[in-house]
C-alpha cells in the first residue's frame, strides 16, 4: 500500500513578519468512499498504476468505513485498488494533498483496507511479481479439479468450462482470496466458514492466455455450495454464493454455473436446490433456467392445461371466493424428484408458465390472472383470502398506549366468516389495499419479465408445450 502526499518539496518557513490571524476552522464534514475510492481489476503488469481502464463497481463502499461511511481529515483524497486477475492479489495507492484534524479525527486507512483485503493487500513490487510468480496459481487448482458436463440451452464459448472442486486446501486458499470480490461486489455478504464440513466451489474458466502471462486458464466466475443433511437419508444444496468477475458479466457465465448446479443434483439424486439469499437479477436468471427446464417436462402439461382453462372460462370479477393457482401437491412433489425444483421455487414458476400460455390480448383471462395474484399476495401478508384466516385484532385497556395495545386471538374455524374480519377505518383500507395493488404490480411486472426472457429463448420448448 503506497502513500503519496501532494505538495511543494520547497515548502518555505513561516513569515515572521506577518500577523497571524486567529479564527474558527469549520468542521471537517468528511467525504464518502464511493467519491474518492476505485477498485480495477489487473490483468496483466502494464494495468497496475493506469486508471485509464475501466474500474469495477462495488455496490458501496462507503459501509467499510464507519457508521456514516465517510473518511475524515484528508484534502483531494485519492484511494486506487487493483486486484490481480492472476492471483488475486490487491495493492492500494492512496494519495492526498494533506492531512489535517478538522473536528472529526484523521481516519487510518490502513486498517480499513486490511479488513476488505486481508493479508492479499501487499506493497507495489510484491504485486507486480504474482503475475510471474503466480502465473500458473488457477491451472493448479483446476487441473486438481473435476470438469462438470452438463445440458446447457446454447452451445456457447468451447473453451470455457465447469470445475468442481472441494473447499480444502488449495481451492479454500483461493477462495479466501475471492472474498475481498465477495464483500465489494455482492451486497449482504460475509465469508462462508469454510473449515465446516460438506462446502465446495465450481469455477468457471476460460482456457488459453491472459495478457503477458503464461496461465492456462483464467477464472471468470465461481459457485460457493454447500451439502447439507436432509431427514432421512439425503442431502440439500444450498448456493451460497455466486460470482461472476465484472469483465465477463453479461456472457451467460451465471447461467452456466446455476445449469451445473442442477445437473450436479439431478445426477446425485440431491434432494433439491435452495439459494441462499438470492439477488433480484440472479432469482430472475434462476426463475428462467427453471421455467425453461419445466415447459419441455411432461408431468405438468395436464394440470397446466386444467388451469389455464380454468382462468378462460371463469368470471373472477363476480366470484364469491377465490380461484386458487396452485398445482395438485402430487406434482410438486415430482417436479421436486425429478427437476430437484424445491417448492417455493417451483410455485413461483408455475404462475409463470400459466402466463406463457395466456394471450395478452384477452383481458378477462389477464383479469382473472391477476385476481388469483392478488388473493394469493394477500393470503400470504394477512393469513387467507378473507383477511385473517380465523384470527381477530381487538383492542385492550391498557395505561400504556391505547394506540399499541391490541390482543390477537383464533376464532373456531366454524361460524360466518364475515363475523372474524377485523373492522377498521376506512381510511386504513384504503391505505392498505393500495399498497397491496402496488405490491401486486411489482409482481406482475416480474412475471411479464421473466415470461418475456423464457419466449425469447424457448420458442420451441414454449410451441412444443402449447401443442
Amino acid at each position: 500500500m503506497a502513500l503519496k502526499q501532494k505538495g511543494s518539496a520547497a515548502t518555505a518557513a513561516p513569515d515572521t513578519n506577518k500577523r497571524r490571524r486567529v479564527g474558527f476552522a469549520g468542521i471537517d464534514a468528511g467525504i464518502e468512499a464511493n467519491e474518492c475510492m476505485k477498485v480495477f481489476l489487473a490483468r496483466n503488469p502494464d494495468d497496475v498504476c493506469s486508471v485509464n481502464n475501466t474500474s469495477i463497481e462495488p455496490f458501496d463502499l462507503n459501509h467499510f468505513f464507519g457508521e456514516d461511511g465517510k473518511i475524515y481529515g484528508y484534502t483531494n483524497l485519492k484511494i486506487n485498488v487493483w486486484i490481480s486477475a492472476i492471483s488475486f492479489h490487491a495493492y492500494a495507492e492512496i494519495s492526498f494533498q494533506e492531512t489535517s484534524d478538522g473536528g472529526k479525527g484523521i481516519t487510518d486507512l490502513k486498517p480499513v483496507l486490511q479488513s476488505i483485503f486481508g493479508e492479499n493487500l501487499v506493497e507495489k513490487d510484491e504485486f507486480l511479481e504474482t503475475f510471474s510468480k503466480e502465473c500458473q496459481y488457477i491451472s493448479d487448482v483446476v487441473t486438481n479439479g473435476n470438469p462438470i458436463k452438463h445440458d446447457v440451452s446454447d452451445e456457447g464459448d468451447l473453451d470455457v468450462e465447469i470445475v468442481r472442486v472441494e473447499l480444502q486446501g488449495a481451492p479454500a486458499f483461493l477462495y479466501s482470496r475471492l472474498v475481498s470480490l465477495v464483500l465489494l461486489l455482492v451486497e449482504g455478504s460475509t465469508p462462508i466458514d469454510i473449515t465446516e464440513h460438506g462446502w465446495e466451489m465450481l469455477l468457471v474458466v476460460k482456457k488459453g492466455t491472459l495478457g503477458a502471462s503464461t496461465s492456462k486458464f483464467q477464472l471468470l466466475g465461481f459457485a460457493a455450495v454447500h451439502h447439507f443433511y436432509h431427514y432421512p437419508e439425503s442431502t440439500r444444496l444450498r448456493i451460497s454464493q455466486i460470482l461472476v468477475l465484472p469483465p465477463y458479466q453479461g456472457e451467460g457465465h451465471g447461467r452456466r454455473l446455476l445449469e451445473a448446479i442442477n445437473s450436479i443434483a439431478q445426477s446425485e439424486n440431491i434432494y433439491d436446490v435452495t439459494i441462499e439469499d438470492p439477488s433480484d437479477y440472479l432469482q430472475y436468471v434462476r426463475t428462467s433456467i427453471d421455467c425453461l427446464r419445466l415447459l419441455t417436462f411432461d408431468p405438468i402439461k395436464p394440470a397446466l392445461d386444467a388451469m389455464v382453462l380454468s382462468l378462460m372460462e371463469t368470471n373472477l370479477s363476480k366470484r364469491t371466493r377465490s380461484l386458487v393457482m396452485v398445482p395438485p401437491a402430487d406434482l410438486v412433489e415430482t417436479v421436486r424428484l425429478m427437476l430437484k425444483i424445491n417448492k417455493k421455487q417451483f410455485l413461483r414458476c408455475w404462475e409463470i408458465l400459466i402466463y406463457l400460455r395466456l394471450d395478452a390480448e384477452d383481458r378477462k383471462c389477464i383479469d382473472n390472472f391477476r385476481a388469483c395474484i392478488y388473493d394469493r399476495t394477500k393470503g400470504e401478508l394477512l393469513g387467507g383470502a378473507s383477511g385473517t384466516n380465523g384470527k381477530r385484532l381487538v383492542q385492550v385497556a391498557s395505561s400504556f398506549d391505547e394506540e399499541t395495545s391490541f390482543a390477537v386471538y383464533w376464532t373456531k374455524e366454524s361460524g360466518d366468516a364475515d363475523d372474524q374480519t377485523v373492522e377498521q377505518e376506512p381510511e386504513d383500507l384504503k391505505t392498505q389495499e393500495e399498497q397491496l395493488n402496488e405490491l401486486v404490480d411489482t409482481q406482475m411486472q416480474e412475471i411479464v419479465d421473466v415470461a418475456k426472457n423464457v419466449t425469447t429463448r424457448g420458442k420451441d420448448k414454449l410451441t412444443s408445450i402449447v401443442a
